[in-house]
């Protein structure tokens, strides 16, 4: 059998990936969004890394890290 009985079973698996609508844990989405509770306490503990700027900036290139051909 040719494109109809194909498409047929296309159209059914998409219909039911579309409505598929799975139990979500919301508590446990939460506590993953959340972040860390103890940053603040880590922070205090490792000033270096609180910096917000830093000297190495990835975005930006030096002259010296461009190649001319």
């Amino acid at each position: 059998m040719g494109r109809g009985r194909q498409k047929a079973k296309h159209t059914k698996v998409a219909r039911d990936l579309k409505y598929f609508s799975p139990d979500t844990n919301y508590h446990a989405l939460e506590r993953e969004l959340g972040g860390n509770p103890r940053l603040e306490e880590d922070l205090e503990k490792w000033p270096e890394y609180a910096a917000e700027d830093t000297e190495e900036d990835d975005d930006e290139l030096d002259e010296d890290d461009v190649r001319t051909a």
